[in-house]
């Protein structure tokens, strides 16, 4: 064990749980309106703690179990079996990788969360969210990070995907989940009404931001050098990105909005996850400067084209800017063209067809939507018996 190694990851596991509670929740509940923040609020929380307890019983095992084969890890590291204070995963207690990984399983489902916010039944998520990271995320996890089959050795031969914090793992599998229950269930109702707080998104924004650094930088997996240049590429293109989004607006409309630099902060954010262990300040520089025009653009095409209320645009801004990140591992130079694209579409097909399967298989046992009365009223009192503001004032 390296102790050095083991406070970063310490500190990092703490930054990417921050990143959910109260990153993602904030910058998810300012966007909606009034009548729905606690929902969301409700939501990011009790997704945390479900997905903690099957990470625990089942996830970690999955994910990264030593079952042969390459397809997924097995049963026996379930309930965190033979795992102990002294059991190792490199220079790491596993119990520490164990906790680190967690809070990876954490937010990728939370950030679904955005694609039905305002319509979702509360019953309907939790049942999808933990069928969905136990049969869809866990095994994409074993397959790239768990020594599976696209990973190095794996069915693209020694160099196998280059996937380095969550392209594909994380932004990818939530994008395209986002984006099929949002064409299943529906626009919204009342789906006119502007962010009730913009000034609670830039604060969630700027979590995520600080959060991020324990997400890429934590990935290294290590107190290296590498840590270092992960957390300062991330940060440029974060910081570009931003800058691109917000410029785009202003040429485009006239006036930059503030949920649109923010926006564009994350778009810059997801697209560099991917290569964060593989690219220098120059590339990030790149990524981040395309990602904060591209990702707006997937908004406008997804919103005002396909017609699709993907309420906070989570296949535009994360699937888009994952799969991006990805493909630019390749174009510059850091990965092959095979194991990239075949990857992306390998992990694509899958969580189509788990996401559509499983929310299908949930949608027989409860109810997906909330009725028209209760989405009138709002998910926080219909849902939930709470208000966060009085609205007849």
């Amino acid at each position: 064990m390296n102790a050095a190694d083991s406070a970063w990851i310490m500190t990092a596991t703490a930054l990417v749980l921050f990143m959910t509670l109260p990153g993602l929740a904030l910058f998810y509940g300012g966007l909606v309106r009034a009548r729905n923040v606690l929902s969301v609020f409700m939501h990011c929380y009790a997704l945390a703690c479900l997905m903690s307890v099957l990470w625990f019983l089942l996830g970690y095992s999955i994910a990264f179990g030593a079952e042969p084969g390459g397809i997924w890890g097995g049963l026996g590291k379930a309930g965190l079996g033979g795992v102990t204070a002294d059991s190792l995963a490199g220079t790491l207690p596993e119990i520490l990788f164990f906790a680190f990984q967690m809070t990876f399983a954490i937010i990728t489902p939370a950030l679904i969360v955005g694609a039905y916010v305002e319509r979702v039944n509360f019953a309907f998520l939790l049942l999808f969210s933990g069928l969905w990271m136990l049969l869809c995320y866990a095994p994409v996890v074993h397959w790239v990070w768990g020594g599976g089959m696209l990973a190095d050795g794996g069915i693209f031969g020694e160099t196998g995907v280059r996937d380095f914090a969550g392209g594909i793992v994380v932004h990818e599998t939530a994008g395209i989940a986002a984006l099929i229950l949002a064409i299943m269930l529906g626009a919204r109702r009342d789906n006119t009404k502007p962010p009730h707080s913009p000034g609670l998104v830039m604060i969630g924004a700027a979590m995520l931001w600080v959060g991020w650094f324990g997400f890429n930088g934590g990935s290294q997996l290590a107190a290296d050098g590498g840590a270092a240049m992960a957390i300062t590429v991330t940060h440029i293109s974060a910081a570009t990105a931003s800058l691109t989004w917000a410029l785009w607006e202003k040429i485009k409309f006239g006036k930059s909005s503030l949920v649109g630099l923010v926006t564009g902060t994350i778009a810059g954010l997801a697209s560099i996850t991917p290569a964060s262990g593989f690219v220098g300040p120059w590339a990030a520089l790149l990524i981040g400067g395309i990602a904060g025009i591209l990702c707006q653009e997937a908004v406008v095409l997804i919103r005002n084209k396909m017609r699709v209320d993907d309420t906070l645009d989570v296949f535009a801004v994360h699937g888009v800017g994952g799969i991006f990140g990805t493909v630019m591992i390749a174009a510059l130079g850091a990965g092959t063209w095979a194991a990239q694209l075949g990857s992306l579409a390998i992990v694509g097909a899958f969580t189509t067809v788990m996401t559509l399967v499983i929310a299908y298989a949930c949608r027989a046992v409860v109810p997906m939507r909330v009725d028209a009365e209760a989405e009138s009223d709002g998910l926080d009192l219909s849902s939930h018996g709470e208000r966060a503001y009085d609205l007849t004032s």
